[in-house]
């Protein structure tokens, strides 16, 4: 998973097994970043870092992907974009040895999101509420409303990582841009609970408990 939704998926109440599902979602992006500070810190591979680091994010993404497969017989759609993104932006840095690839990956992804959610609203078919629908169950009006809302969301952290890749150096922009995303998004989605809590609808689908006879 993306790390911008991953960070939305951390601040969603989680059942039994939310851990490894945790660990998937962050975890590539987690790898991505010990590596390189790990081989920036080597003297004779400090100029190479940043490609290193995208060969194990590559490689820690794919592997994610088959796990997920392997233990759920399932992939998430969201999953396999990321994959695809992943794969292609990392291979576009390790092909033309140019760390500006991996850097617009977050940028793509979130203008990515932006465009599907504007997209699928115009259509009428919403798709916050095909991906979330199995959490919380609202009208159609209040699924509207917090698309337009993820939007917007999406469209300022585009706005930051390019902020921070154009005015900051490689290294300061995979260490920070996290501790500014996550925060940004799980802030966000509080912000948002109260409208979700307040709309919320009890699966009306559900069998009823039935009074016992007299």
């Amino acid at each position: 998973m993306t790390e911008e939704l991953a960070a939305l998926d951390t601040a969603k109440p989680r059942r039994a097994g939310g851990l490894n599902q945790m660990l998937i979602d962050l975890g590539p992006l987690l790898v991505f970043i010990v590596a390189f500070n790990v081989f920036n810190r080597i003297p004779s591979l400090k100029a190479d870092a940043v490609y290193i680091a995208t060969a194990i994010f590559i490689v820690a993404t794919l592997a994610t992907i088959a796990y997920s497969w392997l233990r759920h017989r399932h992939v998430p759609p969201v999953l396999i974009v990321t994959g695809v993104i992943v794969v292609a932006f990392g291979g576009l840095t390790l092909a033309l040895h140019d760390p500006i690839f991996i850097q617009i990956k977050p940028t793509f992804v979130n203008l990515f999101y932006v465009a599907a959610i504007l997209f699928s609203l115009a259509i009428k078919k919403n798709v916050w509420k095909l991906l979330f629908r199995h959490t919380f169950n609202l009208p159609d009006r209040i699924w509207t409303i917090l698309a337009l809302r993820w939007a917007g969301c999406f469209a300022v952290q585009a706005a930051i990582n390019e902020y921070i890749r154009q005015t900051q150096t490689f290294e300061v922009w995979a260490n920070t841009r996290p501790l500014v995303v996550y925060p940004l998004v799980i802030a966000f989605a509080l912000l948002n609970t109260p409208i979700v809590l307040k709309h919320h609808r009890e699966d009306e689908s559900a069998p009823k408990p039935v009074a016992p006879a007299a």
